[in-house]
């Protein structure tokens, strides 16, 4: 598969027609989707007529943007008007968008093609793409492992060469963590960066779209064509957009690296050594490292949940049968009716829902969610400390590297722990990227996560471009 820079290129020249382009594109996906499952829709007849009117108009001599002929898959809890979005759920089956979303729009304006939706845990929900209705992702690296989540089938569809970029979105690390086990670069922006119009909520205050694609300076490419504010959504923040691409062959002397105190305690050899590694390897390029304290980080997982889940109960209490969702229409009372209706929602976002239920409770509030609050406040005024003494912070993406298919089925904390590194960027809302170095000793990928302060993922851009260079 070619890069975005490529294919804008190839196109724009006339080397390539759009619909060349997108024909490639979907003989990839066609060949190798069966076994990967990284799409659950495919929108051929739309994404041929989308590349044949881009023909059209590069005939007519017409401006073409910044993502002209590019293939983008988008994950399916982002709306695209006229096509299904189902949050892979039986309780969306049959959900078609009635409007677009803002970060499509804005990918259709730049040029791109959108190619089809892809698979993700149930709500974005999971964090190895097992929890949805169509069936598990597997890993292109190694199909036997799990790809990650929630946007498992987005980081996977990279990974595979099926599209040269896709989106998906980031509650807790749902892009950096598959990107991360799948070998890709995932970047999820500051909180506010882009808009979430159009975005189904799993937690409003820590759901963020994200962007998947082969190499630094694609993600950065697409991340600029996203960026900026929206009147649709009142989060969305008032700042100029950076021209991130450009801003990647500055050098890296002068930058302070921070190295989060604690960090690597009880990694496993393989990771620890690749960020150990990384930090060395940035460190030669002039990079200043730094040791940093962020004491409250630890804390960030439990916080994470708490919140998340309390904000998921409330968001997920409108697919009642009545405004969304799956109706029964065979209940014979109301109660019977409330019990059917919510029935097609899978055993993890059952979980969730009641433990934000539990948490939100008179009895519980101030113990769980408000003491929750107050927590995810001192982790982000330890990050802003943190800030004043760095420019970014180098972490592991996860505890592990993509495990098996199952392993760990009957251990939902250890699926909640590969989160551990990530969610901390939202809660703390950070921008926050991943990006490949290396491979453990079972050839699988490790990931390394850059954290930056909000409205400046320049920085985390412009590190991780350097460490890309060395692997």
């Amino acid at each position: 598969m070619m890069t975005v820079e490529q294919i804008v290129h190839a196109f724009k020249s006339g080397e390539k027609s759009a619909e060349e382009i997108t024909r490639g594109c979907l003989a990839v996906i066609a060949e190798k989707n069966p076994e990967i499952n990284a799409f659950v829709e495919v929108f051929e007849a739309d994404a041929l007529s989308r590349a044949k009117e881009l023909d059209e108009k590069r005939a007519r001599g017409e401006e073409l943007g910044a993502l002209a002929g590019v293939p983008v898959a988008i994950k399916d809890n982002i709306l695209y008007k006229g096509h299904k979005a189902t949050c892979c759920s039986k309780m969306l089956e049959n959900y078609v968008a009635s409007y677009t979303s803002t970060v499509v729009e804005k990918l259709l304006a730049a040029g791109a093609v959108i190619i089809g939706r892809t698979n993700m845990d149930e709500f974005a929900m999971g964090s190895t793409n097992q929890t949805s209705v169509y069936g598990p992702v597997k890993n292109p690296v190694n199909t036997e492992c799990v790809p990650g989540g929630s946007s498992g089938g987005s980081a996977a569809a990279v990974a595979a060469g099926m599209v040269p970029v896709s989106l998906g979105t980031d509650t807790g690390g749902s892009v950096r963590q598959p990107a991360g086990f799948c070998g890709v670069v995932g970047i999820k922006p500051g909180y506010g960066r882009i808009s979430r119009y159009g975005v189904i909520a799993f937690a409003s205050s820590a759901d963020q779209v994200g962007v998947i694609a082969g190499n630094v300076k694609d993600a950065a490419t697409v991340l600029e064509v996203l960026a900026g504010r929206d009147a649709h959504d009142s989060t969305s923040l008032e700042s100029p957009v950076p021209a991130y691409a450009s801003l990647l062959a500055k050098d890296l002397k002068g930058v302070k690296i921070g190295l989060p105190k604690g960090f690597l305690d009880g990694l496993g050899d393989d990771i620890k050594q690749r960020v150990t590694e990384a930090a060395r390897a940035l460190e030669k390029q002039g990079a200043q490292l730094v040791d940093v304290d962020v004491p409250h980080a630890k804390y960030a997982a439990p916080c994470y949940y708490i919140i998340t889940s309390a904000e998921a109960s409330s968001n997920l209490g409108r697919y009642d049968g009545i405004r969304y969702g799956y109706a029964d229409k065979s209940a014979t009372d109301l109660n019977a009716y409330y019990e059917e209706s919510r029935a097609p929602f899978g055993l993890e976002v059952k979980k969730r829902i009641i433990i934000g239920t539990f948490a939100l409770t008179s009895k519980n509030y101030e113990e769980c969610f408000l003491k929750a609050m107050k927590v995810r406040e001192l982790i982000r005024e330890d990050f802003k400390k943190a800030f004043e003494q760095v420019d970014v912070l180098l972490t592991p993406t996860s505890p592990t590297t993509a495990f098996k298919l199952g392993h760990h089925d009957e251990d939902p904390l250890a699926l909640y722990l590969a989160d551990l590194y990530t969610c901390q960027g939202n809660i703390g809302g950070l921008a926050g990227i991943s990006v490949p170095f290396g491979k453990d000793k079972n050839g699988l990928p490790v990931g390394v996560q850059f954290y930056g302060p909000i409205l400046q993922e320049e920085k985390i851009l412009n590190a991780a471009y350097h460490l890309e260079q060395n692997v």
